[in-house]
């Protein structure tokens, strides 16, 4: 393996020299701003549902009727709009298979484009249809959760690694740029990086996007605990090291704001996972400009300055407006608690 130098630094525990080196590494290549990123959910209803850490596999058998889980595309656009307005990036679109048809999902990157002036990201599974796509879309995400191709199939077994990798290169020769996302503390093994470092630079993957499990009731992993801040670390940095230019985007969730420091250091250019309305303004919220003004880094996108929400009335189209005032409202209700 010749990413072993590094897997044993990890194995035993030398995990805080790896940290240093990829902060330098990151600002090397990156520079020192740190995004906020959301990524904008269109359904919560998967025709596949079997992955085994996902909510959605718990959906499944009670959605009677799976239009009745997809949101209501001027609430996408509207929640577009606001992310535009605090600075923050839109992560990707994100919903579960055949949730919504390539034209719709084409009609709402559309309207996100025309109203934040940058191509967004999708995350809607393994699709053929890429060519239906144009410059309202950066890149295309696989789901790919976890590398150890064995291991894999166990864990979303209707989401071949085969089949994502195919979706991907398709995307390349389309002039897309190629992302994955993996989710650490799903049971997988500290060699499993080798997999995953290799994945990267054979498939010349442009971005990266890192979770930590969340432990969802219903799914085989309600009882299991989230991975250890450090482990979550030591990924992020060797990933930094091994792949200098990549981009890496790390979720973590509101109640491990702690972690933001850490992985902010281990390479990340990016957070991600927080519900932001409902953080926005809130000691949380502050909690994430606090993370990252202590790594010395400059944060795009606020959590906490009330003049970036504006007023209830879109810039875009005025359908839109019930659904501002809403996320507006939330953003503001109980603010600043204690």
């Amino acid at each position: 393996m010749k990413n072993i130098n590094i897997i044993d630094k990890i194995k035993t525990n030398e995990i805080l020299p790896l940290i240093a080196k990829a902060d330098k590494i990151t600002t090397k290549n990156h520079g020192n701003t740190i995004t906020l990123e959301r990524a904008i959910f269109l359904s919560w209803w998967c025709s596949k549902g079997d992955c085994s850490f996902c909510y959605m596999s718990t959906q499944k058998n009670k959605i009677k009727d799976p239009l009745k889980a997809r949101r209501k595309v001027d609430g996408i656009i509207a929640e577009a709009e606001m992310c535009d307005r605090l600075g923050w990036n839109i992560e990707f679109l994100s919903g579960g298979y055949e949730s919504f048809k390539t034209a719709e999902i084409k009609s709402i990157a559309e309207n996100i484009y025309e109203i934040t002036k940058k191509p967004v990201w999708l995350n809607i599974g393994i699709t053929d249809d890429l060519d239906s796509y144009s410059n309202e879309i950066i890149g295309i995400t696989g789901a790919i959760e976890t590398i150890n191709p064995e291991f894999h199939k166990t864990v979303c077994p209707s989401k071949p690694i085969d089949d994502i990798t195919s979706m991907l290169h398709n995307a390349e020769d389309l002039g897309f740029k190629k992302a994955i996302t993996i989710i650490l503390g799903l049971g997988e093994s500290v060699d499993d990086i080798e997999y995953l470092i290799d994945y990267i630079q054979i498939n010349k993957i442009d971005r990266i996007i890192f979770y930590s499990l969340n432990p969802h009731k219903g799914t085989i992993y309600e009882n299991s605990s989230q991975p250890s801040s450090l482990y979550y670390s030591s990924v992020v940095s060797t990933i930094r090291i091994t792949n200098p230019k990549i981009e890496i985007i790390c979720g973590t969730w509101e109640d491990n704001l702690g972690n933001l420091g850490t992985l902010i250091l281990s390479g990340a250019n990016g957070i991600t996972k927080f519900p932001l309305f409902k953080m926005f303004g809130t000691k949380y919220g502050k909690r994430v400009e606090e993370e990252v003004k202590w790594t010395g880094r400059q944060l795009q996108g606020t959590f906490t300055d009330t003049t970036k929400l504006g007023d209830p009335t879109s810039k875009f189209n005025n359908k839109l407006n019930i659904f501002i005032k809403r996320y507006i409202d939330e953003s503001l209700k109980d603010k600043f608690k204690k």
